[in-house]
């Protein structure tokens, strides 16, 4: 009887699932034909779960959803199905909480599906966070902002480094930062990019005008005029070099006998890094010293005559 029982008992079922947020999880277990199998403290598996049990991720790093591509998705889940399970917490019996997936969600929710394939897996607070953003950025369709408020969020909340960062999203530092300037924009542009009325690109130029006005002010010459990137860069280059040449028009002329002084300070700079060395300085003393390289191994020679390494 006993040996009866037992051939009876389901068997574990392989789920076939890639790398990422997926490579988690574990197998999960295989549903009966009436029920489906919930255990009081399940482990991570695959369970179809009521939509009405779920609630929706409070670290959602996604602010806006396109009305029409979401009705796009839910016609497709209505013909289709959901091809890829979303992902939640278990919270307590017959509540849980999503941590990815919440177009695949909501659309369901749209096609008037009752229940929804779910990955179930444990997580605390900031690791739900950090999966749910990274899950998110990795991403095709998220845009610019969205990307740059996910690296925001991770280097605040999960007490991220920017090195460590671009080593969880697979980028290096440079590109990291470079979306996080995006964040330095005023609001008007960054719902520009936001709503895809400019690209990255666009934005990136924008960030080297040092006024929020002229910023402003190419910003809706580039929608009145719909330019492209580069002549956005060339406009953003000719009027920082207008700048520069006002500001220079403006400095009083540097007395000269300071002069003088400051010539025989850069000979002797020049001499001692063995280079030609920039030294600048306006009537107030203030100014700057640049020193350029030519290679890795100049660049280095350099550092060695400060004892920076």
């Amino acid at each position: 009887m006993n040996e009866a029982m037992d051939d009876k008992k389901p068997t574990p079922k392989k789920s076939a699932l890639g790398r990422g947020l997926g490579a988690l999880l574990q197998d999960s277990p295989q549903k009966t034909k009436n029920e489906t199998l919930i255990p009081s403290h399940p482990v991570a598996g695959i369970y179809d779960i009521s939509l009405s049990d779920i609630q929706v991720n409070p670290f959602q790093p996604r602010t806006h959803f396109d009305k029409t591509a979401l009705e796009e998705l839910a016609e497709s889940i209505k013909v289709q199905g959901i091809i890829q399970p979303i992902t939640v917490r278990k919270l307590a019996e017959g509540e849980y909480q999503l941590i990815s997936g919440e177009r695949r969600f909501q659309a369901s929710k749209m096609a008037g599906l009752e229940k929804i394939p779910a990955y179930v897996r444990t997580a605390n607070d900031q690791q739900m966070l950090e999966m749910a953003l990274i899950e998110n950025i990795q991403r095709e369709n998220l845009n610019a902002l969205e990307i740059a408020h996910s690296y925001q969020r991770l280097l605040a909340e999960c007490n991220l480094k920017q090195e460590e960062l671009g080593d969880r999203v697979g980028k290096n530092r440079t590109t990291v930062n470079n979306y996080l300037r995006l964040l330095k924009l005023p609001p008007d542009i960054q719902a520009g990019l936001r709503d895809n009325r400019i690209s990255m690109g666009h934005a990136r130029a924008l960030i080297n005008v040092d006024s929020i006005d002229k910023q402003l002010a190419i910003f809706k010459k580039v929608l009145a005029e719909d330019l492209s990137v580069r002549k956005v860069e060339e406009l953003v280059k000719s009027l920082n070099q207008e700048n520069e040449e006002k500001t220079e028009r403006q400095e009083p002329a540097l007395d000269p006998l300071k002069k003088y002084e400051l010539g025989k300070i850069q000979q002797r700079l020049a001499n001692h890094f063995g280079t030609k060395v920039h030294l600048k300085s306006d009537a107030k003393s203030k100014g700057e010293i640049k020193i350029p390289f030519h290679s890795s191994e100049d660049l280095n020679r350099i550092l060695e005559i400060l004892e920076i390494i």
